[in-house]
């Protein structure tokens, strides 16, 4: 946990790279034996950020926390709040980012990997910390309003990285499992895939990320959810179907699929990730199966007769 805590502020520290190879020459000495391998980039998001003044000044590193504390200091009342703030000029700023991800596999099972994720933020400004066209009537409305008053887009400082996680797949999968007490998306897509042709092209981390979210359910109790990304999706093409569209075309077209994904069964597990193949391609082909087509390995269709019998998806 401490070294952690030191590689997260080491990884602070260093600006970032477009081949990020100062992030990967520190990442490689967190695991002793585990060498890291840049996976994919997922960008396009943003948070909220601070308070700053006209001239840069910065007032509060977190919106929300420093308005709850002022409004706190104003008795809980709005009036107040903005009798003492609606002539400051301070600005809200966000944090536009991406997400790198890092895999390093340490054993054959294909949740024998560690996934680092690292965070590339750049601050820039927002919006009006209060809008004198349309004073607000409620907390929600300075933290969080409708329909803020846009700034453009400066940047308040240069880019940085922040540790986000690092991940044992192993210890997720065991997680996962008894938390549902039956053979969960993940869990059964990993055991697949170790009894599967794709087993003997690489590692499943040489193909793959999980992306993770943790949350609570009605009940409060936590709930721990994850998706697959495919680390080929940019190089894979939708699928071209219709009605009569099946045998040595349907085939032809499963195998090129997998050559682009670079392992064998790929179809199929983009059909369990929910992404690339639709359900209709499976019962397309366990009807090619029906009638005698044999354009198939036995391990695929076993795979493609146990989700028809159950479908799942990750």
């Amino acid at each position: 946990m401490n070294n952690d805590i030191s590689f997260a502020a080491e990884i602070g520290n260093i600006p970032p790279r477009p081949h990020h190879s100062a992030l990967l020459e520190i990442a490689n000495r967190i695991r002793p034996g585990c060498t890291f391998s840049y996976a994919l980039k997922r960008g396009g998001w943003y948070r909220p950020g601070g308070i700053v003044t006209a001239d840069g000044t910065r007032i509060a590193d977190n919106i929300e926390t420093w308005v709850k504390s002022k409004l706190e200091d104003c008795s809980g009342e709005i009036s107040e709040f903005i009798d003492r703030y609606a002539d400051s000029e301070l600005m809200v700023t966000r944090y536009t980012g991406c997400t790198h991800y890092f895999v390093a596999a340490y054993g054959p099972a294909p949740a024998d990997f560690l996934q680092l994720e690292i965070e590339e933020l750049h601050e820039v400004l927002d919006r009006k910390l209060i809008d004198s066209n349309k004073l607000p009537d409620e907390l929600q409305d300075i933290t969080e309003p409708v329909l803020p008053a846009l700034l453009e887009a400066q940047p308040v400082g240069a880019s940085f990285y922040r540790f986000r996680r690092l991940i044992d797949m192993r210890q997720i999968v065991a997680r996962i499992t008894p938390a549902y007490g039956r053979n969960d998306g993940l869990p059964r897509m990993l055991f697949e895939w170790s009894h599967s042709s794709a087993a003997v092209r690489g590692h499943f981390s040489d193909h793959w990320i999980v992306s993770l979210r943790e949350y609570q359910d009605h009940y409060r109790n936590p709930v721990l959810s994850a998706t697959l990304v495919s680390r080929h999706a940019r190089e894979l093409k939708p699928f071209h179907w219709n009605i009569e569209f099946s045998g040595v075309d349907m085939g032809a077209q499963l195998q090129a699929f997998d050559r682009a994904a670079g392992y064998a069964s790929a179809w199929y597990f983009h059909l369990v990730s929910g992404t690339i193949t639709p359900p209709k391609i499976a019962y397309a082909v366990l009807h090619d199966l029906d009638a005698e087509f044999s354009y198939l390995p036995d391990t695929e269709i076993a795979l493609l007769r146990s989700w028809i019998a159950q479908p799942y998806s990750v």
